[in-house]
Parts: C-alpha cells; sequence; structure tokens
C-alpha cells in the first residue's frame, strides 16, 4: 500500500472519530445539562469508553477524556446504584428523571436540524438568476410522453402519499419511488382545481440500467415546483427534512424487524467508518466546495437523527429501556427493583456489544469480498 492510500486511510479514520465525537457528545451534553437543570449531581462527563487518557474538574464533576473513541456517558449519583445523597438521580420525581433520560435524543434532534439550517443557508447554489429555491412536492410540468401524465398526474398536484406513506419534501418522492418494487405506485394527491384528495396509479414507470454496476435507476418523467428560499421556509425545509430522514430511519428499522433486511446488511462503527471517510474526501475532491460540505453534513445529520432515535427504542441498556422502567414507576407509583432493573440493562448490553461484533464482521467481510 502506498504512503498516499495510508494516509488518506488514516485521515478517514480520524474525520470518522471526530464526526462521531460530536454526535456522542451532544448526546452526553443533553443528560449533563438537564441534570444540571434538575439539580442532580453529576459524578463524571466523559467523552469515549475504557481508560482514562486525562481528566480535569476540581468539583463535584470530574471531566474525562477516554481511549475508545466509540461512546460516552455522563455518571449521575444514583442512577445505577442506591445513594441516600439528597441530589441523587433516584431521588428525584419521575418527571424530573424522564426529562434528564430523554434530553440526550432531544439535543441529537436539535444538532441535525442546525446542520440542516446550515446546509439550507449557507451551501445551496444559486441559479443563474442569483435566486436559491428548495424543492417542493408540487409537479410543475412533464417530460414528454410520460406516462406518469398517462396514469393520472397533473400540474400542481401535490403529492402526499406513496404506496401508503406519507411524502412531506421530495427527498420522500425519491426514496418512496425508488424502493418501490413492482413498477405500480399508488399515489395521493391534492389537486389544485378542487382542493381535494385523489387517487393516481402509476404504471409503465421506466427504468434505465446503470453500466457501471448493472443497478436498475428510475426514470423521472415529472418535475417539481421550487420554494424560494427565505429565512421563514428555510426553518420550514430544514423542519421538514429532518421528519422525513426520522421518518426514513423508523421505516428501516421496521424493514428490519419485519425480515425485509438482514442483520447482515447493517452497517457499523467499520462500514460508517468508510461512508463518512468518503464524503469527507468528496468534500476535498468536489470542485463546489459547497455540494461537498452539503453531502457531508447531510451525512452527519442522518447519523445524529439515527443515533437519537436509536437511544428511544425500549430496548434494555439504552434511553428507551429507561424511560420504560420510568413509565412503569409513573403509573403504579412504585419503582422497580433495582437489582432486577440493573441485570436487564447489563443483559441488554451484552447484546447490543453482540450485535455491534456481528455487523462489524459483516462491515470487514464486504470490504473483503467487495460486497
Amino acid at each position: 500500500m502506498r504512503i498516499i492510500d495510508i494516509l488518506v486511510t488514516i485521515g478517514k479514520i480520524l474525520a470518522a472519530i471526530f464526526v462521531f465525537g460530536i454526535i456522542i457528545f451532544v448526546h452526553e451534553l443533553g443528560h449533563f445539562l438537564a441534570a444540571r437543570l434538575m439539580g442532580v449531581k453529576v459524578n463524571e462527563f466523559a467523552l469515549g469508553m475504557g481508560p482514562k487518557i486525562f481528566k480535569f474538574g476540581k468539583k463535584e464533576t470530574a471531566y474525562s477524556l477516554r481511549l475508545f473513541p466509540i461512546g460516552g456517558f455522563c455518571a449521575m449519583e444514583g442512577e445505577d446504584e442506591e445513594s441516600e445523597h439528597p441530589r441523587s438521580f433516584g431521588s428525584q420525581k419521575v418527571w424530573r428523571r424522564i426529562v434528564i433520560i430523554v434530553s440526550g435524543v432531544i439535543m441529537n434532534i436539535v444538532l441535525g436540524f442546525v446542520l440542516l439550517l446550515t446546509i439550507y443557508a449557507a451551501c445551496m447554489k444559486p441559479d443563474s438568476k442569483g435566486n436559491v429555491s428548495f424543492s417542493s412536492t408540487v409537479i410543475s410540468g412533464f417530460a414528454e410522453n410520460a406516462s406518469s401524465y398517462k396514469t393520472g398526474l397533473r400540474v400542481n398536484d401535490r403529492i402526499l402519499s406513496i404506496n401508503g406513506k406519507g411524502v412531506v419534501t421530495d427527498k420522500d418522492i425519491v426514496i418512496l419511488m425508488q424502493s418501490d418494487e413492482d413498477g405500480i405506485m399508488d399515489m395521493v394527491v391534492r389537486r389544485q382545481a378542487d382542493n381535494k384528495s385523489k387517487k393516481v396509479k402509476l404504471k409503465d414507470i421506466q427504468f434505465e440500467i446503470k453500466k457501471e454496476d448493472g443497478r436498475q435507476i428510475l426514470i423521472y418523467d415529472f418535475s417539481v415546483k421550487g420554494i424560494r428560499r427565505t429565512p421563514l421556509t428555510t426553518i420550514t425545509q430544514a423542519a421538514k427534512m429532518e421528519y422525513s430522514v426520522a421518518t426514513l430511519v423508523w421505516r428501516s428499522l421496521g424493514d428490519i424487524v419485519t425480515g425485509k433486511y438482514g442483520l447482515n446488511e447493517l452497517s457499523g462503527p467499520v462500514g460508517t467508518v468508510g461512508v463518512i471517510g468518503d464524503a469527507v474526501v468528496g468534500v476535498v475532491e468536489n470542485g463546489d466546495m459547497r455540494e461537498g460540505l452539503s453531502d457531508l453534513l447531510m451525512l452527519v445529520v442522518l447519523i445524529t437523527v439515527n443515533v437519537g432515535i436509536f437511544n428511544l427504542l425500549p430496548l434494555p441498556a439504552l434511553d428507551g429501556g429507561r424511560l420504560i422502567f420510568l413509565i412503569y414507576e409513573g403509573i403504579f407509583r412504585r419503582p422497580v427493583n433495582p437489582k432486577y432493573e440493573g441485570m436487564v440493562h447489563i443483559i441488554g448490553l451484552i447484546l447490543l456489544l453482540l450485535l455491534m461484533v456481528f455487523v462489524t464482521f459483516s462491515d470487514i467481510s464486504r470490504m473483503i469480498t467487495g460486497g
């Protein structure tokens, strides 16, 4: 391997560590700030796992950087064990503990929103007249002999859903049409003429074959209108796009549960490092820095929203698992025995670590085989 290839690989790994570090830091910062706001004593705020590289802080909270950049934690007094301290986590009211638990997820969502605002405010290219526009979900025109027009779509139709799944942004249109399996798409649109919903069935969808890898690529025979960028539309579009990303993540999790995608198709740390590294290289190599930066930031949005939603799943060792125990306590007015709750979280952590090992092995296998 050439030295330049080694340096590029190291650069990709460092870039991925930096991105993951920011996402995990923001998540744990949410727990930390909420704990402080609720008056809970925080013993340690750490970035990374494993042995400490260095630490500082002489008051009640120790701040540390640890060797392995695969996570982080906000260790609160009495979070995982009984404590008599008046400011322990367990001594707080249920609603206060719920706020602390969900604040990490909220911060991940906030980070995604801020990055989307950055993309839309600074990374979009103007047209020939100097205007910047977002793509809407309203049809503006058709190609010649468009099958979508023949089967019922019309100009000014606003696409509301495709195959029963809601459409909020143009990205939803692309993803849902590209993932269709039989080439027949059931659309619901809102027709401008009477402002009523109408069902349209698209047939005879055209595809082309990519010469590089033989994949089928959908040919879009209609275009959508633009929305001129203003401060209000920028905020609105960022909110809509984050909703679309969150919906995509949620649907993907559902596809895994239902068996549409296998566990071997998941990407773990190794695969994600490669994707992030390629995105960083794209920023450097892209002739238009804004376009490359936009792609990188959108990838970070996808990851941070993914981390937030995944943490909210009702699984042991995750924030969602802890939330379930708190909801139980709130409803029945008594907590689960800490010993049993701790055992459940330990078992959940072991299973999550095994899953990480499995997907990491799959990542490495794909790298070796080129699959």
